[in-house]
Parts: C-alpha cells; sequence; structure tokens
C-alpha cells in the first residue's frame, strides 16, 4: 500500500549514464519512502550515486526506470515542463553554494522566487531581505559573495533555497567546505527554518557530526542502499 503521507516515494528506481557500449548502470533497485516534515540523512561513499540520486528526486534530471513520485506526481517519463514545475516545489542547496558572484545577497536569493513568476520586483526584494534577516544576514543584504565568508554564502544558499516556502529541501553536502561551528550552524539553521515552513529535508552528507539531526538515516553503496536506521539507534 503506497504510503499517503509520503512526499517522495520511489519504487525499483534504476539510472544509467551514457549510451551503446559506454552505457553504466548507477542506481539499482532504489526504494525509498519519506513522509512530510521528517529529515532524512543520506550517507555513503563518494561515487556511490547520492547526488545523482538527489538531482533525480528534484527534478535536474528525468528518472529512467521505475517510479519516481514526489508529492504525488511521477517524474520517471515527465516531459520539460513537468519536470520545471516539479522544480518549484523544492528547495536545492548545492554543495558549493553556487551564488552569482555579480549579484548581491538579496539579488542571489531573489532567484529563488523568480522561478514561480508570481511575484514583482518589490515583492521578490522585501521576501529576501526578510528570509535574510532569518538567516541572520540582516546587515549583509547589498554585499556581493566576495565579501562573505564561507559560512555567510551557505546561509545565502539556504536563503535562496527557503524563501520560496518550499515542501521539500535537498541539500548535497551543505557542511563540506565548513569548518565545525559554522557546519554545525548551518545545519541547525536549516532544520529550525524548514521545520518552521513544515518542509522534508533530505540531505547528503559525510559529515559524522551533523548526524544527530535526522529523523532517519540511509545509506548508499555503489549504486545500492543497503541500510536504513533511525538516527537514535
Amino acid at each position: 500500500m503506497v504510503n499517503q503521507q509520503a512526499v517522495i516515494d520511489i519504487h525499483n528506481l534504476d539510472h544509467y549514464f551514457g549510451k551503446g557500449e559506454l552505457r553504466k548502470q548507477v542506481l539499482f533497485d532504489i526504494n525509498l519512502e519519506i513522509n512530510r516534515g521528517e529529515i532524512v540523512l543520506m550517507t555513503g561513499p563518494s561515487g556511490s550515486g547520492k547526488t545523482t540520486l538527489l538531482t533525480l528526486v528534484s527534478g535536474l534530471r528525468s528518472p529512467q526506470i521505475g517510479s519516481c513520485k514526489i508529492l504525488g506526481k511521477e517524474l520517471c517519463g515527465a516531459s520539460s515542463a513537468e519536470l520545471v514545475q516539479a522544480r518549484r516545489n523544492n528547495g536545492y542547496i548545492f554543495q558549493a553554494h553556487n551564488l552569482h558572484h555579480s549579484l548581491t545577497a538579496s539579488q542571489n536569493v531573489q532567484m529563488g522566487l523568480e522561478l514561480h513568476g508570481k511575484y514583482s520586483k518589490a515583492q521578490m526584494r522585501d521576501r529576501s531581505i526578510a528570509m535574510l534577516e532569518e538567516v541572520g544576514l540582516s546587515e549583509r543584504v547589498d554585499y556581493y559573495p566576495d565579501n562573505l565568508s564561507g559560512g555567510q554564502k551557505q546561509r545565502v544558499a539556504i536563503a535562496r533555497a527557503l524563501v520560496a516556502h518550499p515542501a521539500i529541501v535537498l541539500a548535497d553536502e551543505p557542511t563540506a567546505a565548513l569548518d565545525s561551528k559554522s557546519g554545525r550552524d548551518v545545519v541547525n539553521l536549516m532544520q529550525k527554518l524548514a521545520k518552521e515552513q513544515g518542509s522534508t529535508i533530505l540531505l547528503v552528507t559525510h559529515d559524522d557530526r551533523i548526524l544527530d539531526i535526522a529523523d532517519r538515516i540511509v545509506h548508499l553503496e555503489d549504486g545500492r542502499l543497503v541500510t536504513f536506521s533511525h538516527a537514535d539507534c
């Protein structure tokens, strides 16, 4: 029976890169359900397929074989327009924050609203500044990324991901380039804001120091989900 609360509902998902003799399978028979409001951490060695799975869930890449339902919508076989629509429900936090260096902090955050096409410029500016205040950057709204610390850049990236109040927050190694204090601050902030907004979090990490925030931990190895555990086990 399908879990009616599952916002991420993946069954028998396979994925390949390349074609012909170069075709290589990178994900094998993935089955994963994540419920509304859950914080799930995905661990595993480099090259195990974690980022690939994250991009399939996000709609950044089209799933090929099996079922990948996000908020009840099937992404396997989805059109480009349907994938764009799916991405509007996500907030994606990249490993290297992916800020535009020619834009200020507030302008970077506004990019998280532009995809929706329903806000005026004034509304986007106001919402972006309010979100930056939420992440403790009220004094940095007009700073360019080159004038921000690593932790501050990641806070801008979190603000951009959460400004549209997404149903799902997807994060790829958000603490990888940060020291232990900045990493903990960033994860605590992401947890707090997403919980306040009722978002589901799927976070890829190698950082053992942040595993305690998880409701559940899943482990991916050689393209296969091999273990499921609760953070308090």
